[in-house]
């Protein structure tokens, strides 16, 4: 039965977290990009604050590696990525966005090697980290023979979002703070709400007079903060504790799926055979990045399913 729960909810944040993408792009109709993002995430404060405050007694920053995660959360995970994000799915499909996204468990052993010098990577490490790069030039290569145009930006921006997120997530190991899971991620979700609008405010594209509360534009706000962003890091919350940090990580391969057919039901987007095979080649690459892992993680479901098989 636990195992069960456990890859139902697995399937559930893959779900949420992959139609994410597509609820961005719809958001993008109404909404400019960063003020999008910013007030998702100012639902998704109150929402998440209200929850670390019922949940958990450590929910308040207190020592100075608590701020310090805080503010890498907030600046890294919530604000520059989602600003990277919202702005790169103005010229790219969902599909693509969650394809490019799934290289930031790549990149975090990238600078996990640059800030936790203990972590070396062998010759098929290597391999893995190429893999994932050549994957990442099979997604956002140009569509035109302008190789350098505006067509390369956007593809570009939601890397740069991956490489954020990737960034943050080792640095805040590294800081090892001792507030609850929750309490950090409802606080950062305040900084990054506030960082976001900052950003908004300072690009002439942007305008509050510019957001078109329409039906479909609520809706894609209130899926992103209620759903993707509240109830999936109570999921994720949830499932790490269950199955731990490197299984987590397959959230980011099964996530593209949702977000290409989310995309093609709702949006009629498709993906191209060429964006089909990056993503498979990312995903190698991950696997070889993190074998050793899974093998020690997955080995036990591996022998409980063999058990069922027959003759077993």
């Amino acid at each position: 039965m636990s195992e069960r729960r456990s890859a139902l909810l697995f399937l559930l944040l893959a779900a949420v977290w992959g139609t994410s993408f597509m609820a961005i792009k719809a958001g993008l109709e109404a909404f400019p990009p960063v003020l999008f993002a910013a007030l998702r995430y100012d639902l998704a404060a109150v929402l998440m604050l209200g929850y670390a405050a019922v949940t958990c007694d450590y929910w308040l920053p207190r020592t100075r590696s608590d701020w310090l995660t805080l503010v890498v959360e907030g600046v890294l995970i919530i604000a520059l990525y989602n600003a990277f994000l919202f702005v790169g799915e103005t010229g790219v499909t969902s599909g693509v966005a969650a394809i490019l996204v799934g290289m930031s468990p790549i990149l975090s052993t990238v600078f996990s090697r640059l800030f936790l010098p203990d972590q070396r990577l062998t010759a098929v490490g290597t391999i893995g980290l190429l893999l994932g790069f050549v994957g990442v030039a099979m997604v956002a290569r140009p569509k035109s023979s302008n190789l350098l145009g505006s067509e390369a930006i956007w593809p570009g921006l939601v890397l740069l979002a991956a490489a954020s997120v990737a960034l943050g997530s080792v640095l805040v190991q590294r800081l090892d703070g001792d507030i609850s899971p929750e309490g950090m991620v409802a606080w950062s979700n305040v900084l990054g709400a506030a960082l976001l609008h900052a950003i908004s405010l300072g690009l002439p594209s942007e305008s509050f007079a510019d957001a078109q509360f329409s039906v479909d534009g609520v809706a894609a706000l209130v899926y992103l903060a209620v759903f993707a962003s509240a109830i999936g890091y109570v999921v994720y919350f949830d499932l790490l504790a269950r199955l731990g940090a490197i299984e987590i990580n397959l959230v980011s391969y099964a996530a593209p799926i949702f977000a290409a057919v989310s995309g093609w039901l709702v949006l009629d987007e498709t993906l191209e055979l060429l964006d089909v095979a990056g993503f498979v080649v990312i995903f190698t690459g991950f696997v070889l990045l993190k074998r050793q892992a899974l093998a020690t993680e997955l080995s036990p479901v591996l022998d409980r399913v063999e058990g069922l098989l027959p003759g077993r």
